[in-house]
C-alpha cells in the first residue's frame, strides 16, 4: 500500500516560509543548516526532523518557489487565446518586476544546478519549469501541436530567458524591455 506524506503541520508551514524567505535573500546554493535556524527562529534539529535532510528542505524550498510560478501560470489562463505576443509581454511585465528579483534570481540559481547537478535535490527542476511555461505559451496558439506552433513558444520562452538573464546581470530594464518588445512584434 502507497504511503502518502501527512500534510504538514503549521510549524512546518511557518518554518519553510521563513526558510523560504530566507532563501530568496540568501540562495540556496551554499545553504548550511546551522544559519539558516538561527535566521528563522529554529535549529537545525528540528528543520532535518520536519524535512528529513537539507536536501529534503531544498526540495522543499523548490516547491514553495515553483508554487509562485504555478500562481502566475494559472492567473494568465484565458478563455480566449489572446497570442503569443500578448502572453509574451505579460509575462515579461511578471519577470521584469523588481519586487520579484529575489525569486528570479532563486529560479536562475535552481535551474542552472538542476542542470549540473541532476540527481540532486534540483532534481528535475529546470524540465519542469520549462514544461510549465511552454504550457502556458501552448494555449495561446490556435494550431497548437504544430512544428511551426511548437518552434515560435520554444523562441518566446528563450527570449523571454535571454532577457531575464541579462536584465537580472545588467539592472538594464529600459534595453530588455526594448529587445523583448521588438522580438514579440516580429
Amino acid at each position: 500500500m502507497p504511503t502518502t506524506k501527512p500534510a504538514p503541520s503549521a510549524r512546518e508551514q511557518e518554518l519553510l516560509e521563513r526558510a523560504y524567505s530566507y532563501s530568496l535573500t540568501h540562495g540556496l546554493a551554499d545553504l548550511s543548516l546551522r544559519p539558516l535556524a538561527t535566521a528563522i527562529g529554529s535549529s537545525p534539529r528540528v528543520l532535518l526532523f520536519l524535512f528529513g535532510s537539507k536536501d529534503g528542505l531544498i526540495r522543499a524550498l523548490l516547491a514553495r518557489a515553483r508554487s509562485d510560478e504555478l500562481t502566475l501560470l494559472e492567473q494568465l489562463r484565458y478563455d480566449e487565446q489572446p497570442g503569443l505576443d500578448v502572453i509574451g509581454r505579460e509575462l515579461w511585465t511578471w519577470l521584469s518586476a523588481t519586487e520579484r528579483r529575489p525569486l528570479m534570481n532563486l529560479w536562475v540559481e535552481a535551474y542552472g544546478r538542476s542542470l549540473v547537478s541532476p540527481d540532486g535535490p534540483w532534481g528535475d527542476y529546470a524540465r519542469s519549469t520549462v514544461d510549465d511555461w511552454l504550457e502556458l505559451l501552448k494555449a495561446s496558439q490556435p494550431d497548437a501541436e504544430s512544428k511551426q506552433a511548437r518552434a515560435q513558444r520554444t523562441a518566446v520562452l528563450a527570449l523571454l530567458r535571454g532577457a531575464l538573464l541579462d536584465l537580472l546581470a545588467t539592472g538594464d530594464l529600459d534595453r530588455t524591455t526594448r529587445a523583448v518588445e521588438q522580438q514579440l512584434a516580429r
